[in-house]
């Protein structure tokens, strides 16, 4: 049994329970910290530190890529693909108003997208138009041709630039978000596993592993790629992301955030190596897994994409390989919404949750 001092405290009923820390768990307390500070506020992880996506990314604030971006609009049509293009942009500024560039290694130098067929490039003007009112830039994406050779991408025919693009150190915005949400006064249980939950008129009541519970009058799970075991009726495909890391390269090239074939594939420097992740639609169904193991088929298909595309001249050495679980569904807008009383989720952000949470805290702080 508890003593009276953690049911007084550690386990006392909050105003509002999140489950998982990851980026939206904490985005989401933050904004409602902001918009109501008087409420209580709790995170429930079950892990030690984040897991998920947020710690076993890429580190990509992702914009999103001109074939992505086609390939959306074809699949959910514009006025969808513009909504999820503009919460990304919006995300990323935030994210540059909340934290200094230097506390996070956030670097908004501009992406690019590997091209080798130019069909895309018909639709760029297109494309650029409709983006225009999101990003104030006239051209949003432009051939930068002269870059190819600039980066040791001889194997390339097109390079398509775009400045929307960055990348970052997601664990070091993972410790800035926790601190500031240390300075909203949010509370935390690491380490907790959440068993069930039960609604009831008054309270929702949360069950943890070893015979403990704590109420809230409202719940919101953030709980993305791991979601399942509590909303089973969504629709929500985890999606695991493989990723390897080389050795430091003498004189390396490659310099910024690239995407090739529809953001299947991304890989950007850190420093003098290359962090290279992707090919998951090389081998979909073993990877709609929440498993976090890499396999030798793809380590060995993202071995050969460094030596073909990105390091075609130069010798490498694999310095560290994991993975990361994602969240997809048949397309990509997250499923943000009340699911019952008490009950509301925040999940489904189809890999792009670094830009995405931002902007997803915003709506649940107004949903609740």
């Amino acid at each position: 049994m508890n003593s009276i001092w953690e049911l007084e405290t550690f386990y006392r009923k909050r105003d509002i329970i999140i489950i998982g820390s990851g980026f939206s768990g904490l985005w989401t307390a933050i904004s409602i910290k902001e918009k109501y500070p008087e409420k209580s506020v709790l995170i429930i992880e079950r892990n030690n530190v984040p897991l998920g996506a947020s710690t076993r990314n890429a580190g990509f604030a992702c914009f999103g890529s001109l074939t992505e971006v086609i390939s959306d609009s074809r699949k959910m049509g514009w006025t969808k693909t513009l909504e999820l293009v503009k919460m990304r942009f919006e995300g990323l500024q935030k994210i540059n108003r909340y934290f200094k560039n230097n506390e996070i290694d956030f670097e908004l130098n501009g992406g690019y997208e590997i091209l080798n067929n130019h069909e895309p490039l018909q639709q760029l003007d297109t494309v650029n138009e409709k983006l225009k009112v999101i990003t104030g830039f006239v051209r949003t994406y432009f051939l930068s041709q002269e870059k190819i050779k600039k980066f040791g991408l001889g194997k390339s025919e097109f390079l398509i630039e775009n400045p929307c693009e960055g990348s970052l150190h997601s664990g070091k915005l993972l410790q800035k978000l926790l601190e500031k949400c240390n300075e909203l006064k949010v509370e935390f249980l690491f380490g907790t596993e959440v068993k069930s939950i039960d609604e009831n008129i008054g309270e929702i009541e949360i069950r943890l592993l070893g015979d403990l519970s704590v109420k809230a009058d409202q719940i919101i799970y953030c709980t993305n790629a791991f979601s399942s075991k509590f909303l089973a009726k969504e629709e929500i495909i985890p999606a695991r992301g493989q990723i390897l890391l080389t050795e430091p390269i003498d004189g390396l090239k490659l310099k910024g955030s690239f995407h090739y074939d529809e953001g299947f594939y991304y890989f950007r420097n850190l420093g003098n190596r290359v962090l290279l992740g992707g090919g998951r639609n090389q081998d979909l169904k073993t990877e709609e897994t929440t498993a976090f193991e890499t396999t030798e088929f793809l380590q060995k298909h993202l071995e050969t994409f460094l030596k073909e595309v990105i390091l075609p001249e130069q010798d490498f050495k694999i310095a560290l390989r994991w993975s990361g679980i994602m969240a997809m569904g048949s397309e990509k807008t997250p499923i943000v919404k009340q699911l019952s009383e008490r009950q509301f989720c925040a999940v489904r952000l189809s890999g792009m949750g670094v830009a995405l949470a931002p902007k997803i805290g915003e709506m649940m702080a107004e949903m609740i």
